[in-house]
């Protein structure tokens, strides 16, 4: 009984294998070669007009959570500082002069080498989560190229590449947009995804009490990113 226990076993490993394999070859697709730069910086200029950029320049204060809650920011974009929460930590994060924040572990200061590597952390986390609430209004960041691609469905895709910056250069977005110039959806070519070419949806836009529109949530697969109560204001 165990000997056919172990070789079943063993099947379902070798199917799980062939199967992952299959599913890599067939869809990690490559970065799309895009074309006209000018177009494309044009149509970035669209979309941005339509979310409302100047307003969201203009916004002091960001707010929203991640990971079901569990990551909890205030961000005060005209300072570069932001009041978060994480697990069993808490600080105030200084983005500009890092060594100058404060963090606490369930209510007990960090400092040295702790508080060093924990705030590192904790930039990490940020910038992963803000990217899923304003990664629209960083598509003419320092470092960034434009290029249109046309997509299977007739429409037109206005793919972003990070050359630099950030804590993964390279990575590539590939966004979608609606009649309005609203993105839709994004498909994904990151350092950090095995699977290239994952794409995730950017729903529930909101126009916030500052003018600008954020989303409120993205389907990424069979999985929900909620972003909780977003809200940005002067």
């Amino acid at each position: 009984m165990k000997k056919w226990i172990k070789r079943l076993f063993g099947i379902l490993i070798i199917l799980i294998l062939l199967l992952s394999g299959i599913y890599f070859l067939y869809f990690n697709d490559p970065v799309p070669v895009g074309t006209s730069p000018e177009k494309a910086d044009a149509l970035a200029r669209d979309m941005l007009e339509a979310l409302n950029a100047e307003a969201y320049n203009e916004s002091r204060y960001l707010t929203w959570t991640y990971r079901g809650g569990r990551n909890q920011y205030r961000w005060d974009k005209t300072m570069g500082k932001v009041e978060m929460s994480w697990g069993e930590y808490s600080g105030k994060i200084d983005l500009v002069s890092p060594e100058k924040s404060t963090v606490k572990k369930e209510g007990r200061p960090l400092q040295g080498e702790q508080l060093k590597k924990v705030t590192e952390e904790a930039i990490a986390n940020f910038n992963n989560d803000s990217f899923w609430l304003v990664a629209p209004y960083k598509v003419f960041d320092k470092g960034t190229k434009r290029r249109l691609v046309d997509m299977p469905d007739g429409q037109t895709g206005l793919l972003v590449t990070y050359t630099q910056g950030g804590d993964t250069p390279g990575d590539s977005y590939l966004w979608e947009l609606n009649d309005e110039l609203f993105p839709v959806k994004f498909r994904m070519w990151v350092q950090i995804l095995p699977l290239k070419g994952m794409s995730a949806t950017w729903e529930g836009w909101q126009k916030t009490e500052s003018g600008a529109w954020l989303p409120q949530f993205h389907k990424v697969g069979p999985l929900t990113l909620d972003l909780g109560e977003v809200s940005a204001a002067r």
